[in-house]
């Protein structure tokens, strides 16, 4: 009799369950984003936000809470309730990096969240103020060389991603730079446009319309292969440190304890929207 008490429970939960998610959502949803504005994260966020907004007739807003590398905001969706209606960006830094540089991270990034989707992958490219003389990766290693710890980086802050690619640039090429942590790559973008850093390695989906107005100038990309948005910048493998290559990615998580059904749907209408013309075009035409 327990027994079948137990198991008519669970179906009773079940069916619960996945009536919430058929008529989910039914209020406004966060996606919070471990960045401040402008940056790829947030890029990338607000494209997905606004499709699951059109498809699901609900807002779904972003939250942005930069600092530590992502891990503040991080730690702020993996304690948020886990009903749906808070989801968080996961990137390379924040899931990938973050577990082996910070001894007390505030998260687990597996225990602590459910994967949704994967939403896109993207190279790094090295840009430079316009008013530095480089314009190849072996100008950049030349200057660096003849003047050690001069030239300034920014960064999305200690231990992200786009600080790490410059620290195994610095490795390979037996060179040092400065690095210049901030709360995230869109302030540090603000201050590389002024000239108060020198250069960046930054993912290329918050780089491509500035290398376009040429506010900033594009030295190369990292991945293995040139990138059909800059078809004309060459590798950094190709120009001088062959096996240099690296990638941001970026998903879509939850609180772990998500209702399954309510995960399922999600990620259904994320691969939907991230397959739809207009934005697989506007992902593309970003470098995504």
């Amino acid at each position: 009799m327990l027994r079948k008490t137990s198991l008519a429970i669970v179906i009773i939960l079940s069916l619960i369950a996945a009536t919430n998610a058929q008529i989910f959502p039914t209020k406004p949803v966060r996606i919070i984003v471990p960045f401040p504005p402008g940056g790829g994260t947030d890029i990338v966020a607000r494209a997905v936000g606004q499709k699951l907004s059109e498809a699901l007739g609900q807002t779904f807003v972003i939250d942005n809470r930069g600092g530590a590398g992502g891990t503040v905001g991080s730690e702020a969706a993996a304690k948020a309730p886990a009903d749906g209606y808070t989801l968080a960006m996961a990137t390379s830094s924040t899931h990938g990096v973050a577990p082996s540089l910070y001894p007390k991270l505030g998260y687990d990034p597996v225990r602590d969240f459910a994967p949704v989707t994967l939403v896109a992958t993207t190279p790094f490219v090295l840009v430079v103020h316009p008013a530095l003389p480089v314009k190849t990766v072996s100008d950049l290693i030349a200057l660096a060389k003849r003047q050690p710890g001069k030239l300034n980086f920014g960064s999305a802050g200690n231990g992200s991603s786009n600080h790490l690619t410059v620290e195994m640039f610095d490795m390979m090429a037996n060179v040092k730079m400065t690095h210049v942590p901030y709360k995230g790559s869109g302030p540090a973008l603000v201050d590389l446009m002024a000239g108060q850093v020198d250069l960046m390695i930054n993912d290329m989906s918050s780089l491509l319309n500035y290398v376009n107005a040429g506010k900033l100038r594009a030295v190369a990309v990292t991945s293995a292969a040139r990138n059909p948005a800059l078809p004309n910048v060459p590798t950094v493998a190709g120009s001088g440190l062959p096996g240099y290559e690296a990638e941001a990615w970026y998903g879509v998580i939850a609180p772990i304890k998500i209702p399954a059904p309510i995960t399922a749907k999600l990620q259904e209408e994320i691969v939907k929207a991230i397959r739809t013309t207009d934005l697989k075009e506007r992902l593309h035409a970003q470098g995504l």
